[in-house]
Order: structure tokens, then C-alpha cells, then sequence
């Protein structure tokens, strides 16, 4: 069940098993962005994300969960005419916090939580560390 206590490694968590996975569309996306230094872009991205599969009844979060991710990514776009590109984006997300709709805030912001701050900056050391050691 998706708010069964799971683990991880040492780490305890809730939610989908480490290994599955989901598939997911997301059509009539915005994208907008905006150049902020010769090799610096700012973007933001709003759409609806749908299943392409529907969801086994009874599982997942309960309506109105929001979940805050921190992605990491990668991409490349071609551009295939004078108004459009192809894209591809690989890359991960890690969870930062998550607020059920009955609470008031997202879970970094309870006691003995990191702050979102926090969080952000030791999963970018991780992730710098990972780098340095693959040498990627």
C-alpha cells in the first residue's frame, strides 16, 4: 500500500516502491523562458500531467497531495524549421518535501524537518560529490 512504511538502504519512507514506475503524458505544455547571461536561461514549465495508464483503485496519494521535486536534468533540442525544435530531457528528480491536504504546510516546514533550503543545498553537495566520483 502506498502509505505503508517502506525501506530503503537505512532510509524509512511512504509512497510508490523503489523500482516501479509510472508513465505519464503531458500534452499542450507551456514552456516559457527567459535568457538571463550568454549561456544562462531562467524557464518555467506549467502543464497537465495525466497517466497513460489508469491508476490500480485505491492507491497512490489522496487528492489535493502536493509534492515539491528538485529536478536535475539534461537537454538537447534540434531545431527542425524556423518555429520548432525537437526536445529531449533525461534526468532525475529527488522529492523535498510533500503536504497532505490537511496540513498547512509542506512536510520540510514541520519540527525536526531541513528546511527546503537545506535540503537543496546537502542534495546538491550529494550530487557534486556523485559527479566528482564518476568522474562524469
Amino acid at each position: 500500500m502506498y502509505d505503508t512504511f517502506k525501506v530503503y538502504g537505512k532510509k524509512l519512507y511512504t509512497g510508490m516502491r523503489v523500482g516501479d514506475s509510472h508513465n505519464w503524458n503531458y500534452n499542450e505544455g507551456k514552456w516559457f523562458e527567459t535568457k538571463q547571461a550568454p549561456d544562462k536561461w531562467s524557464f518555467k514549465f506549467d502543464s497537465l500531467k495525466t497517466r497513460m495508464n489508469p491508476a490500480p483503485s485505491n492507491s497512490g496519494a489522496s487528492i489535493n497531495t502536493k509534492f515539491h521535486w528538485y529536478i536535475i536534468a539534461d537537454q538537447i533540442a534540434t531545431k527542425i524549421d524556423s518555429n520548432s525544435y525537437t526536445t529531449s530531457m533525461r534526468g532525475v528528480k529527488y522529492k523535498i518535501g510533500h503536504k497532505r491536504p490537511y496540513w498547512k504546510t509542506f512536510s520540510y516546514n514541520y519540527p525536526n524537518q531541513k528546511n527546503y533550503k537545506e535540503r537543496v543545498i546537502k542534495l546538491l553537495e550529494e550530487i557534486l560529490d556523485e559527479l566528482k566520483k564518476n568522474n562524469l
